[in-house]
């Protein structure tokens, strides 16, 4: 059975027509079609539109969860209200699984066998080994020394010329990141980088090739990796029987780091667009302090990912029969979170629009079930510090000799900011401090 975010990365534009949610205690009926066009859930059409339709769909039957279904059929169960998200991060998984990526579901899967595509308790070992690598809970890691001391090496390749764009931040966080998993070795290897970069294409016929080439690669260097890499803490922690794969894990590591170049760039332009918050965070910078700290540059990572984040949308699939206010679903039921709607939600979120650092300087902020970078509860991603520490200390590296002038696209540093932010469009001009 294919699943709402399959259908979504087909490219599905469709139409949707709530099916009512309204009589209790009886699995959900069929109702009449509402006559709202949204766009795209997880990465398609335009989140504008959608939010404009969710906002709607809510003005119109109020904030209980709308079951929507698909022109071909497909159906999702949307969250609109707040309370409803509460119970979204805070059911096991046993209840309320995470739906497995499309790579997860076919046998002949290229991808490394990571906590996305494991169940039961294979997938808490690997959970455990993840929050014992990456450490979750605190600000700064503790290999924080060789971390940091691989951004400052490759972050003159983002000043390297008067203008920064996507294709630029790539190669130097990239770069970086194979330092912080692998090793410094492994920095140069442009061999490896471009067989990640075909994985990272999509399904290729070769891809199980270019995944054993990529794997045996990474074994290589996972030999001689000192204990301040990931793979190094990791190798530590595996289990000696061998059932989980630090090596995997390694892998999996260097394609998260995709997400650091985009929100990145994003936090840079809106900077640039921002004056007194750039010579804040560029005072901060030059200050130094702490190593890795950083919190007002943290807090503008934070307030880039809520504007624009990483994962739009989240979804999850039940695996029994769930009640939602007094309407019983079957197991099976896809279950959408729009996480982007609600960070942006202006009639729950106060300067929802806005780029307001600010307001992340509130310890509740990071509990705030209605803004959630990183998400909350079991699902909670457990990169989050490491991610906010690597990012903010290459915009720290940014700022301490350079200013953020003009900038493509220009935003309006007090209206409401666009839906999206195309990392790929985004070019900043340099000038030197």
């Amino acid at each position: 059975m294919r699943t709402v975010q399959g259908a979504a990365l087909d490219g599905l534009r469709a139409r949707v027509r709530a099916l009512g949610a309204e009589a209790p205690d009886r699995r959900a009926p069929a109702a009449p079609t509402f006559g709202a066009r949204l766009r795209g859930f997880v990465r398609t059409g335009t989140p504008r539109a959608t939010a404009a339709a969710l906002r709607a769909l809510r003005a119109r039957r109020g904030d209980a969860p709308a079951l929507l279904r698909t022109r071909s059929g497909r159906t999702f169960l949307v969250l609109l209200d707040p309370r409803d998200l509460d119970r979204f991060y805070a059911e096991p998984v046993s209840l309320l699984a995470a739906d497995p990526p499309e790579k997860c579901r076919g046998p002949a899967s290229e991808e490394p066998a990571g906590i996305g595509c494991s169940r039961g308790e294979l997938r808490a070992q690997r959970r455990r080994i993840n929050e014992e690598t990456l450490v979750p809970g605190i600000p700064v890691h503790p290999s924080c020394g060789t971390f940091l001391a691989a951004v400052a090496a490759e972050a003159p390749h983002l000043t390297a010329a008067r203008t920064l764009d996507l294709v630029r931040a790539r190669h130097a966080v990239h770069r970086a990141a194979r330092r912080i998993v692998l090793g410094e070795d492994a920095a140069c290897d442009e061999e490896l980088a471009g067989w990640l970069r075909q994985l990272r294409g999509g399904r290729a016929r070769s891809a199980r090739t270019v995944y054993a080439k990529a794997h045996t690669r990474i074994q290589q260097y996972a030999a001689h990796a000192g204990d301040d890499t990931l793979v190094g803490r990791a190798t530590r922690r595996a289990d000696p029987a061998g059932a989980l794969d630090p090596l995997r894990q390694a892998h999996h590591w260097l394609l998260a780091m995709d997400a650091v170049p985009g929100t990145l760039l994003r936090t840079l332009l809106l900077l640039g667009a921002h004056p007194a918050e750039q010579d804040a965070a560029a005072a901060e910078a030059a200050r130094g302090g702490d190593a890795g700290e950083l919190p007002r540059l943290r807090a503008c990572v934070r307030e880039a990912l809520r504007l624009y984040p990483v994962v739009p949308d989240l979804i999850r699939v039940t695996r029994a029969e769930t009640e939602w206010r007094g309407v019983r679903y079957p197991p099976g039921t896809s279950v959408l979170l729009p996480a982007a709607f609600h960070q942006r939600d202006p009639e729950r979120v106060p300067a929802a629009h806005v780029f307001v650092p600010g307001r992340w300087k509130n310890p509740e902020a990071d509990q705030d079930i209605r803004i959630a970078p990183f998400s909350h509860g079991g699902g909670r991603c457990p990169g989050d510090q490491l991610g906010l520490m690597i990012t903010a200390a290459f915009a720290a590296e940014v700022l301490r000799g350079h200013r953020l002038a003009a900038a493509r696209p220009v935003l309006d540093p007090v209206g409401p900011l666009p839906a999206t932010l195309d990392p790929g469009a985004i070019r900043v001009t340099l000038t030197r401090r």
